[in-house]
């Protein structure tokens, strides 16, 4: 099993802004890139008093921009050993945590956690589940959160589909537990002709009159498990995302709930192999439209 990159590998490969620079060049423009004023290939050099290349010709690219660092004044290397921190750890990282090993404000390290969870969701992406002849996706909904100031329930709906043997999870978060917010996306997501396996929530309805080979389980009555219909591997996925919320952030607001999600599906999918997480990261940041 190839190893996970260590702290003195990462320091290795960016000691500095400068070594972090030249990779995003590299990653996003390619050592070939044309110029588009002059049409040169091959003729840049880095910008001494700017984080950016000039041409021969004096045309100007700017790597940051377009990335999750643009207008940033936090070093590049800071952000990226952030990425690291983010790839490495089982259950993420607090703002209070990256405020500390990157030695910014708190205000800085929680824009940079929220910045890099988009990052994650975009890397990531979705990609429709289940289909004729594929394994079952299961799909569930959870409820995150507690009591507000004033004691009213401020529970956040989260709906979860999960494709069994080793397959990826979607999660999104919802008005409310109504069929209207949750077959949509069933639909959306899920292929028609597939196996779904649920619990008996209404929201869920019979999804056969969609087109989907689809079976329950009753845990009112504590019926965990009938055949091949449960919904054992969506909730062993909450409770990672729970044990993720309450041990490392304590609380997650609303607005903010699906970031958080985006994170732990981008670890969940790349789960078997670990050791990717941070080149992939490291190497998926969009190449610039002519």
């Amino acid at each position: 099993m190839a190893k996970a990159l260590t702290i003195q590998d990462f320091f290795r490969m960016f000691p500095d802004d400068d070594a972090c620079l030249e990779h995003l060049f590299e990653v996003r423009f390619g050592t070939d890139y044309g110029c588009p004023k002059c049409g040169q290939s091959g003729g840049w050099h880095r910008l001494q008093k700017l984080p950016a290349y000039t041409c021969n010709c004096g045309h100007h690219v700017h790597p940051m921009a377009g990335t999750p660092f643009e207008r940033s004044r936090t070093p590049l290397q800071k952000w990226f050993y952030a990425m690291y921190l983010f790839t490495t750890t089982r259950n993420g990282v607090a703002a209070k945590e990256l405020q500390r090993q990157l030695g910014v404000t708190y205000k800085t390290a929680w824009r940079i956690g929220h910045e890099l969870r988009k990052y994650m969701g975009f890397v990531d992406g979705d990609t429709t589940l289940g289909g004729p002849g594929q394994p079952i996706v299961e799909v569930d909904k959870t409820f995150i959160g507690g009591r507000d100031r004033m004691g009213e329930d401020d529970k956040s709906v989260v709906l979860g589909m999960a494709e069994r043997r080793g397959g990826d999870v979607i999660t999104r978060v919802i008005p409310d537990r109504t069929s209207r917010s949750v077959m949509p996306l069933i639909q959306r997501w899920i292929r028609q002709g597939g196996r779904i396996r649920t619990d008996q929530a209404q929201a869920f309805g019979d999804l056969s009159i969609f087109g989907y080979d689809h079976a329950t389980v009753n845990h009112r009555i504590e019926e965990w498990v009938r055949g091949d219909a449960h919904t054992n591997t969506i909730e062993g996925f909450w409770g990672v995302v729970k044990r993720t919320i309450r041990g490392t952030h304590i609380w997650v607001s609303k607005k903010h709930l699906q970031k958080y999600l985006w994170e732990i599906e981008f670890r969940h999918n790349l789960r078997r192999q670990s050791h990717l997480m941070f080149p992939i990261l490291m190497n998926a940041f969009a190449r610039p439209s002519r």
